[in-house]
């Protein structure tokens, strides 16, 4: 029983179409790849921001508590002349 031509043209033919299809399905999971990716760079740099943003209040209210017991120390040296 040997294939004819015709059956080795539709073996081919099915071969290219389910490579077809795994290029696409293989597209759309990389394009979903990227989203996540997208998504989680986001999701960093939102937090990194928000870290930011927090040592810099701690910083601001850390400046503002070193300028009060500076004028705290500057008022007993006085107190004390």
């Amino acid at each position: 029983m040997a294939l004819e031509q015709k059956d080795i043209e539709l073996i081919e033919r099915v071969i290219y179409k389910n490579g077809d299809d795994v290029a696409v399905s293989m597209s759309r999971s990389f394009e979903r790849l990227e989203e996540r990716l997208d998504a989680a760079e986001s999701r960093i740099y939102s937090r990194l921001s928000d870290l930011e943003d927090k040592v810099e209040t701690s910083r601001q209210d850390m400046s503002d508590e070193l300028g009060d017991i500076k004028t705290e120390i500057r008022d007993l040296m006085k107190a004390d002349e």
